[in-house]
């Protein structure tokens, strides 16, 4: 069975994005082990001289779990239309080691309405790109669309069968 890293770019815990991909996990667990990594915001913050003095113990889990895993699923919600600043930076602590060059990525924007999370998913695609990595499918969702309250995520019919189609792609 294939291991895909699940990544939630939000700096909340308890994220609508962290309990989506914890559904992708459960949901599709028949065809794939799934990792669900959040937590992001304990990563030190970028610097060339950190890098340089030593590469902290965070980072280096954060390097191997990526390197380990046969695809990615980055799923954010947008900041001020951009992706959050946790994310932003483990994706530079990333990008000079390389684990994400030739990695596929789903990247997710799960945001609370149309037309939000359009800024974040230029930004991250963007970011991704920089990186080398190999993303195969970008996948809009929104929580209006979704039923969130604080339980847990229920997809519809539709939305379970675009995230299937895009976790195929990987």
């Amino acid at each position: 069975m294939r291991t895909l890293l699940a990544l939630s770019g939000s700096a909340s815990p308890d994220s609508s994005n962290v309990r989506l991909l914890r559904y992708v996990a459960q949901e599709f667990s028949h065809q794939f082990t799934f990792e669900v990594m959040y937590g992001l915001w304990l990563l030190p913050l970028y610097t060339p001289q950190l890098e340089e003095a030593g590469i902290p113990s965070e980072v280096q889990s954060l390097r191997q779990r990526v390197a380990k895993a046969e695809a990615v699923i980055i799923s954010t919600p947008e900041y001020l239309h951009n992706i959050p600043a946790v994310l932003k930076n483990a994706l530079e602590w990333m990008t000079t080691s390389g684990e994400l060059a030739d990695k596929p990525v789903l990247a997710i924007t799960f945001t609370p309405r149309a037309p939000r999370g359009e800024y974040a998913m230029t930004s991250l695609t963007v970011s991704l790109q920089a990186s080398k990595a190999r993303v195969v499918a970008q996948l809009p969702l929104y929580r209006d669309q979704l039923t969130v309250a604080n339980g847990p995520i229920a997809l519809d019919e539709e939305h379970r069968f675009l995230l299937g189609e895009a976790i195929r792609l990987l």
